[in-house]
């Protein structure tokens, strides 16, 4: 008997008619001879309606009381699945994350996995239960409900698969798989059949939707293989695995977009050391994640240094960086959140040269101007004025040859 871990997501259960469509799948999983743990996004739309209500009571609400909120939207989708399930007669039992128990650190909002007992999940599979699982939620070491971000039901299924040591988790979404790029921006994208765990995470690091980046760092660390599919068809899926020779011979799987992205500037830095940790700390230590960084050289002993944060997070950056600027005796800060980043990725960038030259000539070509630049060995990234956004992707689609069938 194999262990199948299965997720999905908001659109898939927006209404008894969808949740009584998930219950036919997992019913025809469990049929097989396996065994199904099923974990649950809120219906979609249900976590903004509890972001709202939260605002509504409070601009700034507390974020302990936040969490415990915006948590119970999971606890509707888990029991009406498991109602379905138990009226077509089989058994069923739903887990909120305290319950199974899924620890996290402290970090409302954005929480991250620390543990999961399954030692609750266990005795009920032996006993041929349906576990159904609350996604999206844990809590910490002094019992308080933790959110772990968007997206957080992926990572949530992601570390029940590894805990529980699954065969494989299978996540439903509403796409049939990982795209080339996004379709709605380039009809000539095109369903990859296999990607790596490498090629996945930094294409979800920098705007793919379909996972989340955490779930999939999860899920190469312990060698989760990941299955995304469509909950409305049988067809199509993408395979995230390890990484093969033929996955080499691909120079470029894959380009992403963000427009989540704010660029922020500090101007006239002391080029001193501590400086940037200065600056940076307080970032930090309210979890706001810092992607792109750079400083230019030092004129008479004073530099200037940008970064970029997500477009959300940059007014309360701001502010963080104002304090240290004005402690240190820096310039001005410049706010634009009028960017996007484009990115490129692939495994087969490590052994072909020219491919960042061959992104700059074509951005180049369009008239497109390059305002950062980011590295890695599979991946580069560019920061470049939002209204640019759709025809770089295009562009860069079309000059990597990624329509073509491989």
């Amino acid at each position: 008997m194999s262990l199948i871990v299965q997720k999905y997501g908001g659109t898939s259960v927006a209404n008894i008619e969808k949740i009584e469509n998930v219950a036919r799948r997992v019913i025809h999983t469990k049929e097989a001879g396996n065994g199904v743990v099923v974990v649950l996004s809120a219906m979609a739309g249900e976590t903004d309606k509890l972001i709202a209500l939260a605002q509504s009571a409070s601009s700034e609400p507390d974020e302990r009381e936040y969490d415990a909120l915006i948590s119970t939207g999971e606890q509707v989708t888990i029991t009406l699945l498991a109602m379905v399930l138990n009226r077509m007669g089989y058994r069923a039992r739903s887990f909120l994350g305290f319950q199974v128990k899924v620890l996290t650190d402290q970090a409302f909002k954005k929480a991250r996995i620390l543990d999961v007992d399954t030692e609750a999940i266990k005795k009920e599979l032996e006993k041929g239960t349906i576990v159904v699982v609350a996604g999206f939620q844990g809590v910490d070491g002094e019992n308080n409900i933790t959110t772990l971000g968007r997206g957080g039901s992926d990572t949530s299924a992601v570390a029940l698969a590894a805990a529980l040591r699954a065969d494989v988790c299978d996540i439903y979404t509403d796409v049939d798989g990982v795209y080339t790029t996004d379709p709605n921006i380039c009809p000539q994208a095109r369903r990859l059949d296999r990607i790596s765990y490498d090629e996945m995470l930094e294409m979800a690091r920098t705007g793919a939707k379909v996972l989340q980046p955490r779930s999939v760092e999860l899920a190469k660390k312990y060698d989760v293989p990941v299955y995304v599919k469509s909950s409305f068809s049988d067809e199509g899926g993408t395979l995230v695995t390890k990484e093969d020779k033929d996955m080499e011979k691909e120079v470029v799987s894959g380009v992403t977009y963000d427009r989540d992205q704010a660029k922020i500037t500090v101007v006239h830095v002391p080029d001193k050391p501590g400086i940037a940790a200065r600056l940076f700390t307080p970032l930090a230590e309210h979890n706001i994640v810092v992607d792109m960084i750079i400083q230019n050289a030092s004129i008479e002993g004073f530099t200037d240094l940008t970064f970029t944060v997500s477009r959300k997070e940059a007014k309360e950056a701001r502010v963080l960086i104002e304090a240290v600027a004005t402690e240190i005796g820096a310039g001005k800060i410049e706010v634009d959140d009028n960017v996007a980043k484009v990115s490129i990725i692939g495994v087969g960038m490590v052994s072909h040269s020219g491919v960042a030259a061959k992104m700059f000539s074509a951005l180049s070509r369009e008239g497109i101007n390059i305002l950062m630049i980011s590295t890695s060995e599979i991946k580069i990234s560019c920061v470049i004025q939002a209204k640019y956004t759709e025809l770089a992707v295009m562009v860069l689609h079309e000059v990597f040859g990624l329509s073509q069938k491989r």
